[in-house]
């Protein structure tokens, strides 16, 4: 297994933007695909996008064009640019990790989430 933490949340306003990171720890990184997840208050957790391991990237109509992911493997890292910040984005957000599997489903190493807020 590998191990996530995730960290960059915290208060925004409307139109500004924030970087999270999630840092991996356990196993070879660059083996793993990533994903970024959010939950926000009384609703389930959604999918926004992820990368595999060798780059391919897949994300949900409603960040594209304003969240980015990314990864550093030397550094063992994932980022989510988030740009254009909406109120709605608020949420706790998620990073997750998997050796193997494919689809928007079915991660089994998750971080403990960063709390983002953005105020309009």
């Amino acid at each position: 297994q590998v191990q996530l933490v995730e960290s960059g949340g915290g208060l925004v306003q409307a139109g500004g933007s924030l970087r999270l990171s999630c840092a991996a720890s356990g196993r070879t990184f660059s083996n793993y695909a990533v994903g970024w997840f959010r939950q926000a208050p009384g609703k389930e957790r959604e999918f926004l996008t992820s990368m595999t391991w060798n780059g391919v990237t897949d994300s949900v109509d409603s960040v594209k064009g304003r969240f980015t992911i990314s990864r550093d493997n030397a550094k063992n890292t994932a980022y989510l640019q988030m740009n254009s910040l909406k109120p709605e984005d608020t949420a706790v957000y998620f990073c997750a990790a998997r050796r193997f599997g494919t689809g928007r489903a079915n991660w089994n190493n998750w971080g403990q989430g960063t709390q983002v807020t953005v105020s309009s």
